[in-house]
C-alpha cells in the first residue's frame, strides 16, 4: 500500500502500482478527463506513471502553469513526429519549452519555409487526433546509443553520451514514433489539443556554439484553449503595429546602422522626447532631495578591480590599453556607475549627519553585448541609465526603500503604467561578501518591503553580485511585462572602495549602498513608451504638440502668428503651409501622429480664431475657439504630469 497526502492535508492509501489517473478516476471521472499530470513531493510525474511510495500528491489540469508547459513541451514532440514523416531523412536534435511556446531544432540539407507550416500543422492535427499514449521506457545507456546511431540520428546518440554515466535514460513513445526525454509527458496526444500555431523559422547552432553546424530551428506557440491562442495571436498583431523599430523610422526618432552596432543615432524628434524623459525625471529627483553627478566614461581599471567588476564582467567591457612610453595604462568604458558614485561620496569627510546621502546621474555606460542580442534600443551596447545611489545608515534602509517606492509608482502612473509587479532576488551562485553579510542584506531589504507594505514574488538566485534586489516589472497596454526598476541593498562594495562615514560615536563606520533605478535604460523605457502608446504620446511627451495648417494660402501669415503665440507659450509647434488641401494635411499629420492640428482659414483669420482637431478622436467636431482660449487650453493640457499637479 501507499498513502498519498492531497493540497487540503486528506490522506487516502491506495494499492502498489496506483497512478495518478487512476487516484483522480477514484475522485471521479470528471476530474480524471482533465489530469495532464500530477506532482509527488513537488516534482513533476507523468499521469500514467505507477507511483514509488508514500508522497503528497497534487493533481495538474491545463489550469496549473506546469499543465501548460506539458502541453506545449508535448506540442514540440508531435511537431518533431510530423516532420520526420513529412520530410524522411531529417534529424532531430531538442525541442524545449519557451515562454508562451515551444520550439525544435532539426538538421536537414533543404531549408525549411514559412509555406511548410501549413502541412506540418495539417500533420500535427492527424497525431493529435490520433491520440497516441506517451509511454516512458528506461533503456540502457549503450543500447539507447546504438539504435539511434544505426537509425542515423547522429545528434540524439552524442546527447546520450555526453550525460553523466549515472543518468537514468529514458525514452518516450508517442505511437511508433519515440524521442530521448527526461519527460514527464501528457497522457497521449490528444491532449494536447489543437490551440497551437507554428510561427517562424530561423538559424541556430547546435548546442549554441558557433563553432558547430546550424540547424532549423521551428518555433511554435501552443495555449490551452482556442480563446487563449486567439487573444496571444491578437497580442502579437498588435506588437507588430506598435515595433519601435518600425515607429523609429517612420516618426523620424532615430536610426541604427551597422558602422556602430548596438548604438542609437537620436534624430530631432527623438531628442525631443529624450529631454522631456530626462528633465521630468531631474524634477521629480530634485524635489526627493537627490543631487545630480557626472562621472567619466572611461576609468581604469584598477578601480574595476577594486571594485570586483573586472573579474565579473571583463568580457562584456570595451577596453582600451595606452602606451605611456615606460608603462601601460589598461581602461575600459563604465559598464555600470556605482564605483563612480563612490568616489565622489569620498570626496571629503561625511558625518551621520549627511546620511542619506543621494547621489543620481544619468550616466553614459557601455557593455559588449552579443550580436545576436542586440534589439533595436530595447537591447543595445551604448546606454544611458537613470541611475542613483544613496548611501544610509542601516537603520535608513526601511524608510529609503519606502519613499524610493512611493517616488517609483508615482513616476510609473504618471508615464501611464499603473500595473506593477515586484520582484525579491536573492543571493546568485557567484557573489561577492560572506553568507553573514548577504544574511543581513537579505534580513534588511525584506524587511523594507515588509514594512513598505508591498507584497513580492520570489525570484530565487537573481540577486546582484554584491547585494540582494527589487526588480519592478510593468504592464504594458497590450499586456506585456517589462522589468525596469531595480533596488538593492549592498553591504559590500562601499567597504571593497572604502567609503567610510563618521557616526554618532566619532567612530569611522562603512555605509550601506542602495543602488537604484526607476527607468533603467533610457533607451529601453522609450522603446516601451513607443510600443505602449504605438507613437500616439501624451502631449506633454510629443515631440511636436501643434501642427498650425491652412486651408489657404491667404491665411499663411495668420498661422504664423498662431504659431508664434503658441511658442512662445513654450509649446512644440510647427506650420504647415503647403499648397495642398486641408485633408491631405489632417491625414498626413495624423498618420504622423501629431496630437494637435490647428486648422486656419481666412475665415479664422478674420475672426482671430482656431479649430483644433485632436488625434484618436475620428470625427469628433472641431473645437473652435479664438487664438487666447487655444493657448491657455494648450498650455494646460500640455503640461507634464508632475507640473500640472502643481
Amino acid at each position: 500500500m501507499v498513502t498519498l497526502t492531497f493540497p487540503d492535508g486528506a490522506s487516502r492509501d491506495y494499492e502498489d502500482g496506483i497512478t495518478p489517473m487512476a487516484v483522480a478516476k477514484s475522485i471521479s471521472s470528471g476530474l480524471a478527463k482533465k489530469v495532464l499530470a500530477a506532482k509527488l513531493n513537488g516534482e513533476l510525474w507523468d499521469a500514467l506513471r505507477p507511483v514509488e511510495g508514500d508522497a503528497s500528491i497534487e493533481l495538474v489540469t491545463a489550469k496549473d502553469p506546469e499543465g501548460l508547459e506539458l502541453i506545449r513541451h508535448d506540442a514540440a514532440h508531435v511537431l518533431a513526429e510530423a516532420v520526420q514523416e513529412l520530410f524522411p531523412g531529417t534529424q532531430v536534435t531538442i525541442g524545449p519549452v519557451i515562454e508562451n511556446g515551444f520550439y525544435y531544432d532539426f538538421h536537414r540539407d533543404e531549408p525549411f519555409s514559412d509555406e511548410d507550416f501549413a502541412a506540418i500543422e495539417k500533420k500535427m492535427r492527424f497525431i493529435i487526433e490520433r491520440n497516441d499514449k506517451f509511454t516512458r521506457e528506461v533503456w540502457d545507456r549503450n543500447d539507447a546509443i546504438k539504435l539511434f546511431t544505426e537509425m542515423g540520428e547522429t545528434y540524439k546518440a552524442e546527447l546520450i553520451s555526453d550525460l553523466p554515466e549515472d543518468e537514468t535514460i529514458t525514452i518516450y513513445r508517442q505511437g511508433n514514433w519515440f524521442d530521448l526525454c527526461r519527460g514527464p509527458h501528457l497522457p497521449s496526444t490528444g491532449k494536447v489539443g489543437k490551440a497551437f500555431k507554428l510561427m517562424k523559422v530561423a538559424g541556430a547552432y547546435w548546442r549554441g556554439d558557433a563553432n558547430n553546424v546550424q540547424l532549423q530551428r521551428i518555433y511554435g506557440t501552443a495555449w490551452a484553449t482556442q480563446e487563449e491562442l486567439d487573444q496571444h495571436l491578437h497580442m502579437l498583431e498588435e506588437a507588430e503595429k506598435r515595433d519601435h523599430r518600425r515607429l523609429g523610422r517612420e516618426l523620424s526618432l532615430f536610426h541604427m546602422q551597422p558602422e556602430a552596432q548596438g548604438m542609437v543615432f537620436w534624430h530631432d524628434n527623438g531628442t525631443t522626447l529624450w529631454r522631456e524623459v530626462e528633465n521630468y525625471i531631474r524634477r521629480r529627483l530634485q524635489v526627493a532631495d537627490y543631487q545630480e553627478i557626472k562621472t567619466p566614461i572611461l576609468i581604469n581599471n584598477q578601480l574595476w578591480k577594486k571594485s570586483g567588476h573586472w573579474d565579473k564582467f571583463r568580457e562584456n567591457m570595451f577596453v582600451s590599453e595606452v602606451s605611456h612610453g615606460a608603462h601601460d595604462e589598461v581602461h575600459a568604458l563604465k559598464p555600470m556607475n556605482c564605483p563612480a558614485h563612490v568616489q565622489v561620496f569620498n570626496q571629503g569627510l561625511k558625518s551621520y549627519r549627511d546620511l542619506p546621502l543621494r547621489l543620481a546621474e544619468f550616466g553614459c555606460c557601455h557593455r559588449n553585448e552579443p550580436t545576436g542580442a542586440l534589439h533595436g534600443i530595447m537591447r543595445v551596447r551604448g546606454f544611458t541609465q537613470d541611475d542613483a545611489h544613496i548611501f544610509c545608515t542601516e537603520d535608513q534602509i526601511t524608510d529609503e526603500t519606502k519613499s524610493f517606492i512611493r517616488l517609483l509608482k508615482s513616476i510609473y502612473e504618471d508615464f501611464g503604467f499603473e500595473d506593477l509587479l515586484v520582484k525579491f532576488s536573492d543571493r546568485p551562485q557567484t557573489r561577492a561578501g560572506t553568507d553573514e553579510t548577504w544574511d543581513k542584506s537579505e534580513k534588511a531589504l525584506m524587511d523594507a518591503v515588509t514594512a513598505a507594505g508591498v507584497d513580492v514574488v520570489l525570484n530565487p538566485g537573481e540577486g546582484a553580485f554584491y547585494g540582494p534586489k527589487l526588480e519592478f516589472v510593468l504592464r504594458d497596454a497590450i499586456g506585456r511585462d517589462w522589468q525596469c526598476g531595480t533596488l538593492q541593498v549592498d553591504f559590500v562594495l562601499p567597504d571593497r572602495l572604502g567609503a567610510t562615514y563618521i557616526g554618532e560615536d566619532d567612530q569611522r563606520h562603512i555605509p550601506v549602498m542602495l543602488h537604484r533605478a526607476i527607468l533603467g535604460s533610457m533607451e529601453r523605457f522609450i522603446g516601451i513608451l513607443i510600443e505602449n502608446y504605438a507613437g500616439k504620446f501624451p502631449l506633454w511627451l510629443a515631440p511636436t504638440q501643434v501642427i498650425v495648417a491652412t486651408i489657404t494660402s491667404e491665411a499663411d501669415d495668420y498661422a504664423q502668428n498662431v504659431c508664434d503665440k503658441l511658442t512662445a507659450a513654450g509649446l512644440r509647434v510647427k506650420t504647415d503651409l503647403r499648397n495642398e488641401k486641408i485633408n491631405y494635411k489632417i491625414r498626413e499629420h495624423s498618420v504622423g501622429k501629431i496630437p494637435v492640428i490647428a486648422v486656419v482659414g481666412k475665415r479664422e483669420a478674420e475672426e482671430g480664431k482656431v479649430a483644433l482637431r485632436w488625434l484618436g478622436e475620428g470625427n469628433k467636431q472641431q473645437d473652435i475657439m479664438s487664438i487666447d482660449e487655444a493657448v491657455t487650453v494648450l498650455s494646460q493640457k500640455s503640461l507634464p504630469p508632475d507640473l500640472a499637479r502643481g
